[in-house]
């Protein structure tokens, strides 16, 4: 650690508040270097005692290891599973329920136990009986993940090192894998099960569960520590609008208005980065559809849950071998058309089917919705822009950009915080075009006030006080004055 400068030596350089000199900044947890806060931007000793601490911190890559009572499950398991396959037909075995497995494999297990002259109490051996059903017909380790409520990610980072999220934080889960081979069998379970494939010809994969949770999958050569796994878990419990207005994500006014949008067939762009909480959002939305109307989703690997009657949801195909036999998400925006829906939903919008959702959005596809990876309402409009420009169609700027101010009504920006909770930060409405540029409102905003000494973000929700531009289209369905009123 540095100390105080010797008597005589020359003065450090002097850097103003914002940039403080290098010296210091690599030395902050030294008391000599405790400058005064600035106003208003909390204690600035502490948050550069925090940098160093984190660029002190051990760069070393965590593994996961089983502890306690499930690392000795996990050795029993090792040596009883070998001996458990010569005496069980995995044929027959795929045939039955997981329930109906463990009656079966009761006495087998109590036998190889005796064999092995291991001795396990009740709790010891449902345990290991579970244990030993996963492995067999379940997802092995991530079983047990996957049945906590409180994890939303999954990632495995290869067999010795998995993550999980909870209630927005990183951690370091306490499973592990055999080893890769083990690893890469639980992926190929994972596929099969939709229909894909994943092998050193094609070392990609999107699929999902039975539960909807959407799953990617990538293996060596392109995966250099070995198959990585990714899953986003979704809520078995349908999450409302109400219940996000509940969670703090949104205010009562910005429900209101939401929730008016989607009854009264606005056509909505769901705007935020990556697990900020889009397709939760679509999913909410989508209750508030007449049960009445006929909805086509359509996905890359299907994962939205919508809460309709009359839904009917489409899945792209990747090619086969011969790299042929591909069917896009356009292909299938194109084929809906002649389906008779009175909504199309995408999943995502990535390339030149924006410009098809467009299209059905301005030819009596009212209320249709997508969802889009960008920061901002404006980023939004630019990047619905630039997915157009870039495909195959050739259409002058202009053309694209009034195409998007005349179909699109709503953009509704969500983010994931720091604190890894996800708020609706902007709902913003298209008015249309003044020149060649896209004219926007702002009916709602979430502004940062403050954060807490336990890292919890403060924030308000604002109403602009604006009148509406999509009032009318709101009127049509009996909800102009509610809608006024919630705006206002």
């Amino acid at each position: 650690m540095k100390g105080p400068a010797p008597a005589g030596a020359a003065p450090l350089p002097e850097g103003g508040d914002q940039f403080p000199p290098l010296d210091e900044l690599a030395f902050a947890p030294d008391e000599s270097f405790n400058p005064p806060a600035a106003a208003g931007t909390g204690d600035r000793g502490d948050a550069m005692s925090r940098l160093a601490e984190r660029q002190a911190a051990s760069s070393e890559a965590p593994v996961s290891r089983n502890e306690g009572f499930e690392a000795s499950i996990h050795r029993i398991k090792e040596q009883v599973l070998p001996r458990l396959l010569e005496r069980v037909d995995p044929e027959a075995a795929a045939t039955l329920s997981k329930d109906e497995l463990a009656e079966e494999f009761r006495p087998i297990i109590g036998e190889v136990l005796a064999e092995l002259k291991i001795n396990l109490n009740r709790r010891e051996q449902f345990a290991l009986e579970k244990v030993l059903v996963d492995e067999l017909l379940g997802l092995g380790p991530l079983e047990e993940l996957l049945n906590d409520p409180e994890i939303s990610d999954i990632m495995v980072n290869g067999p010795h090192q998995t993550f999980v999220e909870k209630k927005g934080k990183l951690q370091v889960a306490n499973i592990q894998f055999r080893d890769e081979e083990h690893l890469f069998q639980i992926a190929q379970r994972i596929v099969n099960k939709v229909g894909r494939r994943i092998d050193q010809t094609t070392p990609l994969a999107d699929a999902r569960l039975q539960d909807g949770s959407r799953v990617n999958v990538i293996v060596p050569p392109l995966s250099l520590r070995g198959t990585a796994i990714s899953i986003r878990k979704f809520s078995e419990k349908p999450i409302t609008v109400d219940m996000m207005k509940n969670f703090g994500s949104m205010s009562e006014k910005m429900a209101t208005c939401l929730k008016i949008a989607g009854a009264s067939r606005f056509n909505i762009i769901i705007s935020g980065g990556t697990g900020s909480g889009k397709t939760t959002m679509l999913n909410a939305l989508s209750k508030l559809i007449d049960p009445g109307e006929r909805v086509i989703t359509i996905e890359d690997a299907a994962e939205l849950r919508l809460q309709q009657p009359h839904w009917l949801p489409l899945e792209t195909r990747p090619p086969n071998l011969e790299g042929q036999g591909a069917i896009t998400i356009r292909d299938l925006v194109i084929n809906a058309l002649r389906m008779r829906p009175d909504r199309i939903i995408l999943g995502e919008i990535r390339g030149s089917e924006c410009f098809d959702l467009l299209a059905a959005m301005n030819t009596g596809h009212d209320g249709s919705m997508a969802t889009l990876h960008s920061n901002s309402p404006r980023e939004c409009l630019a990047r619905m822009e630039n997915m157009v420009m870039m495909s195959d169609i050739k259409v002058p700027k202009e053309a694209i950009s009034r195409q998007i101010a005349d179909s699109v009504d709503l953009i509704v920006q969500v983010k994931r915080l720091r604190d890894g909770s996800r708020r609706t930060t902007n709902i913003t409405e298209v008015i249309g075009m003044e020149g060649d540029v896209i004219v926007t409102q702002e009916l709602f905003k979430f502004e940062y006030l403050d954060e807490t000494a336990d890292g919890k973000i403060i924030g308000e929700y604002r109403s602009m006080g604006l009148r509406p531009y999509t009032l009318e289209k709101a009127k049509q369905f009996g909800f102009d004055q509610p809608y006024l009123e919630a705006c206002l």
